[in-house]
């Protein structure tokens, strides 16, 4: 350790750091490439998922002191580069294909959304003072993420200006609540059938699921790595194609010019025209982003592009690893642990209310499982739990509410986090 700011190992250290904002993106990138490799070739990183090691590895060249803790490109990552990111992933949204969903996988999603909005509500009132004046944030984050995905968590975290250690600590704590939830939702449906006949209709076996519903899946290019990371590796075993899991690194079809050209101008343009309405309107900028989006991801041509989800994920990956650079390991080990308690609390509450009140609405527990992980982990991670107990039948319907998700979690997560604001502080 360094004796002080005017010994030679400090001098040294300083020299050390990148701080040319081109340099810093170059290692950025590098980070980012070496997190997914390390995610899909090494189970111990696959578990953590490639978003949480991005983040480590970044904070550990910034503690080191090999990049900045400030730097021009976080700053642009964080608004403009989160933004555009926001657009591309939502963009893969069919509003249409909730409607093939069935009324009792709606009304499960429905019950869990509100329980997580209940959940995350009681566990800033309960923790806030253990979590601090960024409680009302985290809730909004955690209720936007557990209703929807990490696309929300990341525009959740940019409107409410969370600050990079807590959001680093978040995303921490939302991987270990995410795989644990995950193992809760394989057993839960289980342990409420038994001695019972009122269970549904029984799908296959793993591994039996049709081709035809395999080619839907297989051609959505709906889903993000990052969600479905969280969830290990359970879609390998239900039999599913090898061309779904490859989709969620590449694109089922190639993109052409004028597709990546129509995707950069729309992506851009709608930052633009959500920046000027909300300087006119009292709308938050990332409400005004998420109705654009969503309106235009309804737009025929729209829905024909290619590589939108896939650069999404690839720009929050940077995003998220940036936050990381920016956050200090010392201060999510004194947060860390009131952080991973209010998680847990919120899917607690979750938990709880959509599979008591589900069930007492006769909603089968398998369909409430399948909701509960388009909630909590999104659509990618429904489509795992449905195929690896064999719900054939929920598959696509598990992807649809997962989609409703993302769609309804800016809406509500802003709502949730501005109204606990004026109870807990901030």
């Amino acid at each position: 350790m360094c004796p002080g700011a005017g010994h030679p190992c400090s001098q040294y250290r300083v020299e050390l750091m990148i701080n040319d904002p081109f340099a810093v993106l170059v290692v950025l990138a590098a980070v980012v490439y070496i997190s997914i490799e390390l995610a899909r070739n090494i189970k111990v990183f696959r578990a953590l998922g490639s978003v949480l090691v991005a983040i480590l590895l970044a904070m550990a060249l910034s503690n080191a002191g090999l990049l900045p803790d400030k730097s021009p490109i976080y700053e642009f990552l964080a608004s403009t580069g989160v933004s555009v990111a926001i657009v591309l992933i939502l963009l893969t949204v069919d509003l249409r294909s909730v409607f093939s969903a069935g009324p009792q996988m709606l009304a499960a999603f429905f019950i869990g959304a509100i329980g997580t909005a209940l959940g995350a509500s009681s566990a800033a009132l309960l923790l806030s003072d253990s979590v601090g004046p960024e409680t009302y944030k985290l809730a909004g984050q955690y209720t936007g993420t557990y209703m929807g995905g990490g696309v929300n968590f990341a525009a959740l975290g940019e409107y409410f200006e969370t600050s990079s250690d807590m959001f680093s600590a978040a995303v921490a704590a939302d991987v270990a609540i995410t795989a644990i939830w995950l193992i809760a939702c394989l057993s839960i449906p289980l342990l409420l059938s038994r001695g019972r006949h009122d269970f549904g209709v029984e799908g296959p076996k793993p591994g039996e699921l049709t081709s035809n519903t395999t080619a839907k899946l297989s051609n959505s290019n709906l889903m993000l790595e990052a969600d479905l990371e969280e969830i290990g590796e359970e879609v390998g075993a239900t039999g599913i194609s090898s061309d779904l899991k490859e989709s969620l690194h590449s694109t089922i079809n190639a993109v052409s010019l004028v597709e990546a050209a129509t995707l950069v101008m729309l992506a851009v343009g709608l930052v633009w025209l959500a920046d000027v309405l909300a300087a006119a309107w009292v709308v938050p900028e990332v409400l005004i982003l998420t109705t654009l989006v969503l309106l235009a991801a309804q737009v025929p041509a729209v829905k024909e592009l290619s590589g939108s989800a896939m650069w999404g994920n690839y720009l929050l990956h940077l995003f998220l690893a940036a936050n990381g650079a920016q956050s200090v390991i010392a201060n999510i080990f004194v947060i860390g642990p009131a952080v991973f308690y209010f998680a847990l609390a919120t899917v607690a509450v979750h938990g709880i209310i959509i599979f008591g009140i589900g069930r007492l609405a006769g909603i089968d527990a398998r369909t409430l499982a399948v909701a509960s992980q388009a909630n909590i982990g999104g659509p990618a991670s429904a489509m795992a739990l449905a195929g690896a107990r064999g719900y054939s039948n929920l598959l696509l319907p598990g992807i649809a509410v997962g989609l409703l998700g993302y769609a309804m979690g800016n809406y509500m997560g802003a709502v949730v986090g501005t109204v606990l604001r004026s109870y807990v502080g901030g």
